[in-house]
Order: C-alpha cells, then structure tokens, then sequence
C-alpha cells in the first residue's frame, strides 16, 4: 500500500442518482401469529446516503474534494439528501430540483443482521429537458477544476442518454477522464469513457455472453473495450476479485476476511479507483486498492465506507495469520473499537494475566463473550505481572499468552498493557460491559465508571494457574 495516498486531495466530479438508505435495524425471535411472518422489535433507526451518494461518501472519507451534481425532487427526501452532503462537506449549489420527481428512499429492515425486506419510494422517469440542460450547465463549470468525472449510474433516470454522452464528450475535450458505473443492456451511451465497471452480472447482460469461464470472462471484456472505444474495462468478480481489460486481461484476487453485508460494495470500487487514478496512479494499484476498500466495506453492516487506516490494515493483515490479526497495539486498537463502534456492535472488555491458559480461563471468556458481540481482552504484560505476582512469574511470556487468547473463538482482540490496572485501556475502549471474575463481588472494580455495566463471572471451581504451578511443583517434590 502506497501511503502517499493519504495526503492527496484529488478534486471529483460525481454525477448520478442520489438516494437515501434507510435502515430499520432491529432483532427478532417470534412469528406473527397474524400470517408466517417475523416479528422485527426495533431498537435502532438510520439514514445514510446511497447510490452516488454512497459514491461521494466514499471519495470523502478517502480524502477527495468531492462536487455532486444530480436531480432530486422537491420532497422531504430531497431536503434530507442536500442536508447529508452538506454534512460531509459537500457543497448542495449543483443539485437541481424538479417538481414533480420523487427523490428514491430504500427502506431496509435488518433483524439480527440479517436484511428481512427492502421497499423502496421513488421516481424512475427520465428528467426533463430543462433539468438536463441545468446539470449540464453545472458539470461544464465544474469541469476545469476536476482530475476526474465519475459517473454513478443506477438507471433512476438522471444519466439519459443524451446527458451521459455530453459530458463524457466535454469531458474529452476537457482532457479529464471518465470512470462509469454502468447500468441497464444498453451500454451505448458510456461509449468513448475512459473505463466502466460492471460486475460479471451485468456484463453478461449487456454483452450477452453468459460468464462462466475464462473465455467467456475474456469475450465479454474485451468485447465492451473495443465496441465502447474505452481505455479499459474492469469486470468486478465478487470474492474472486477485478479483472482488468486493456490490451491484455488481468485478475487481481480478493480476499474478504468476513461478509456481513455486500450493499454499497460497488460504490466503493467505483470510489476508490476514481480516486486512485485521479491522484496519478495506474490502473493495475487502483485496482487491487479498491478490491481491499472493498474487502473492507463487505465487513460492515449497510452501506459503508472504508477510510485509508482500514485499508492498510487489511493489506497489512492478509500477510498475517487470523490469530496474529486479533493482536493490537493500542493505536489499532483505536481504530478497531471506533470501527465496532460504528457498526452498533456492544462491546465487552475483561483483563487478566492469563499465564497458562486453562479450562477455567475459557469458560471466563465463553460467558464474558454471550454479554455482547465483541469481546476485547487486556492482557497484563510481563513487567506488569512481575509486580503483581512476584519475580517467578509470568510462565508464559506476553507474546505467548496474547496469542494463546487470541485463537480462542470468543475472542476479537487482545491488546497487551504494561500499567498496574487496565483503566487507561478502558477508558480507550469504552465498553458497553466490564467483566470480572467472581471474587470481585463487594469490591470496587477498575474501570466501573467508564463502563456501562459491570459482569461478574465466577470462577470453575479448582481451575487456576496458582494451582497448576502447585501440582507441578509437587510432582517434582515426589
């Protein structure tokens, strides 16, 4: 990973349809009695942008300086989208109202992380004349100032035919490349763009090739390169990853750690290679960064971005094992939990020494683990548990037990303090549920402020590291 990167700040043109994700997150345990159909108890709802406007959402949280242009209607739906692109800096000036239209809502209901239905509001009409001739009066004053023109299109009706070949064609002229989102069978209209960026889907639609193979992979590539006159061609492939098209075809692999939710995925790749290629990187790097971008964001509930530190730490990771991924510095461990955080995961935390890892040990941890949805461990480091325990301990040095606890299924992070108390690692955390063993009961626990609750956990009987010490002492006395 390139971490030049972090410190550009390319200038994008993002044209598109704008919608707004609506989640209603909530969990469900029951049938209706009324017909077969869950019963959803809802505890959260959220509003995101979505389409382009996940598109934009993305390119900020890379860094770009990002313009929008688009049309929406005069609804509260509207109003709701030029708020939100406010809020993340982006300037409402180029959004065009049309009476009449119905700025598109997807409503999403999410129990148990699993989406149970969508229904969307919305207008899928063209937009009229004089609404095109307002988005291109915006895109040609925008045009000078922009390294790029990332066209998001999700057939809403905003990229016409004949909007979409008017910018591209000033965009030509300009000397400025553009990068598509393709949509529909009829991919005519992106002809002479820079590059487009359809999943295997739907490049079988629009080439009708139906991709099953290499050579059917190969045929519709090259096939869209040469009739669309484009520079080239990448064909998302899911968790097999991108395949580039230029004179020669390319695949650069992926791997997703773990997929929670493919929503926005698309617009994340369509960011980040925008980006990339804005910032003067070929397109083989924009590539293989917007497969981690994407590796990220399928980890995440809804739509979602993926900032640079997540980026370099997934590529950072994939040359490490899984286990040694759940040992974190403090400073990971900073972006991990304000990650858990923005995905409404109840975090727990518990601390200990851990010296030899026993059946006690993981019965403590399996029950702190039911008490939320991510438990992080604080393991005392050798110097700490010297002062704690005395000179003759820990057995196992710090490494050792950190990576011991972190195979465990239960757990998903350890992170090594080396104070007295783990209270500066709670107040980093935060977390919505202090554990402790049961001998703490009456007791004061380090931390009980900072946490929202506190969990006392009782030991298994005769399971200890004191006693296993013990025995094997007396073992050698005999």
């Amino acid at each position: 990973m390139h971490r030049r990167y972090e410190t550009c700040k390319p200038s994008v043109l993002v044209v598109g349809d704008v919608m707004i994700d609506h989640y209603v997150w909530g969990k469900s345990d029951r049938i209706s009695p009324e017909a077969p159909v869950p019963v959803v108890d809802v505890t959260d709802m959220t509003e995101v942008l979505g389409g382009a406007g996940n598109v934009v959402n993305n390119l900020v949280a890379l860094g770009a300086n990002v313009t929008m242009v688009t049309a929406m209607g005069d609804d509260e739906d509207g109003r709701i989208l030029a708020r939100k692109l406010g809020e993340i800096g982006v300037c409402a000036d180029s959004l065009v109202v049309e009476n009449g239209r119905v700025t598109t809502r997807k409503s999403r209901i999410v129990a148990s992380h699993q989406q149970v239905i969508r229904f969307d509001f919305e207008s899928r009409t063209p937009i009229a004349e004089e609404t095109e001739k307002k988005i291109l009066a915006s895109v040609q004053r925008a045009l000078p100032d922009v390294d790029i023109v990332v066209l998001s299109d999700y057939g809403k009706g905003v990229l016409t035919t004949a909007l979409t070949k008017r910018i591209i064609r000033l965009a030509k002229e300009a000397g400025v490349a553009v990068i598509v989102d393709p949509k529909g069978d009829d991919y005519s209209k992106y002809e002479g763009a820079t590059l487009v960026t359809p999943n295997k889907k739907e490049a079988s639609i629009a080439t009708g090739i139906e991709i099953g193979d290499r050579s059917s992979l190969e045929a519709a590539g090259f096939g869209l390169r040469e009739n669309l006159m484009l520079d080239h061609v990448l064909i998302t492939l899911s968790e097999d990853g991108i395949a580039i098209f230029d004179e020669t075809m390319r695949i650069v692999p992926t791997v997703a750690r773990e997929v929670y939710d493919v929503t926005g995925a698309g617009d994340t790749v369509l960011a980040t290679i925008g980006f990339v290629l804005a910032a003067g990187g070929d397109i083989d790097e924009a590539a293989r960064i917007a497969n981690a971008a994407a590796a990220v964001v399928v980890g995440k509930l809804g739509s979602a971005t993926a900032s640079w530190d997540e980026i370099i730490e997934y590529e950072t990771t994939l040359h490490e094992s899984t286990t040694e991924h759940r040992i974190k510095s403090r400073e990971a461990l900073v972006r991990s939990v304000e990650r858990l955080k923005n995905e409404g995961k109840r975090i727990v935390f518990t601390n200990g020494c851990f010296d030899i890892l026993h059946l006690g040990h993981v019965k403590y941890l399996e029950k702190a683990k039911s008490f939320g949805d991510a438990l992080i461990v604080g393991v005392n480091s050798d110097a700490s548990v010297r002062r704690l325990k005395g000179e003759s301990r820990p057995v196992n040095p710090e490494y050792d037990r950190a990576y011991l606890l972190a195979a465990l299924d239960a757990v998903d992070f350890v992170t090594i303090f080396d104070e007295d108390t783990p209270y500066d690692l709670i107040k980093i955390v935060e977390p919505d549920v202090l554990v402790k063993g049961g001998d703490y009961e009456g007791k004061e626990v380090v931390g009980s402020d900072i946490a929202k609750e506190v969990r006392l956990v009782d030991f298994v009987d005769g399971k200890s590291t004191t006693k296993i010490i013990e025995k094997i002492n007396d073992d050698k006395r005999e």
